[in-house]
């Protein structure tokens, strides 16, 4: 683990690459922050392998700061299984709403029926929130079905979109560009920022997808 600084935000790293167990390990520490927030506490972001945590500077300086992210990370609670609810994605595969679908198939050398079954055959877990309000990237993918983005992004990518790029499969929150490999469409609309939370897709959570025709 290393505790980097700027200005008055930590960054505590758990690893360099995209892995379940650092994932889970950003979630821990970010459950017993929010769960007894420090005095010095502003906000917390969680990435892929990363916690950004903003700190009052006029509460603590950084060596306390990072003594205690260091003390609660190394805490059993910081690496349990995650706590994170199930939630259920009704998504229409295919057609109108899975351009690409056809083409992860041949990719992979199998039917779309089975590409379809293949992922919605899994429970992945969602890494984390960005890179447009309420893009939910989940992992891990079946490798059966990986597939690079595409070489030139679409400008538009209608909100509700399911999406695979490279070992992840995602769901896109707004209407925006876009460069992953389409599949399907959420049946119902997972993000609107007028509801609280705006996502019903928090990182930690175990998402499923379910077939609906």
């Amino acid at each position: 683990m290393r505790v980097r600084f700027a200005a008055d935000v930590a960054y505590v790293e758990f690893c360099d690459s995209i892995r379940l167990d650092c994932n889970a390990a950003v979630h821990g520490l970010d459950r017993r922050l929010l769960g007894s927030p420090p005095a010095w506490l502003v906000e917390t972001v969680a990435a892929y392998s990363t916690l950004a945590v903003t700190f009052d500077p006029r509460r603590a300086g950084r060596p306390e700061v990072e003594a205690a992210l260091r003390r609660l990370a190394s805490s059993a609670g910081a690496k349990a299984e995650r706590d994170g609810e199930a939630v259920l994605i009704r998504t229409r595969y295919g057609g109108e709403d899975g351009p690409d679908l056809g083409a992860v198939a041949r990719r992979a050398g199998l039917s779309e029926r089975q590409v379809v079954e293949i992922h919605a055959g899994r429970t992945y877990t969602c890494y984390m929130l960005g890179f447009t309000p309420g893009f939910v990237y989940l992992g891990d993918l079946d490798p059966r079905i990986a597939a690079p983005r595409l070489d030139t992004p679409r400008t538009r990518v209608p909100a509700g979109s399911v999406g695979i790029a490279g070992g992840q499969t995602g769901v896109y929150g707004v209407e925006s560009p876009g460069g992953w490999l389409l599949i399907g469409r959420a049946a119902e609309a997972h993000f609107d920022p007028s509801r609280n939370p705006p996502s019903m897709v928090k990182p930690g959570d175990r998402v499923r997808f379910v077939e609906v025709r």
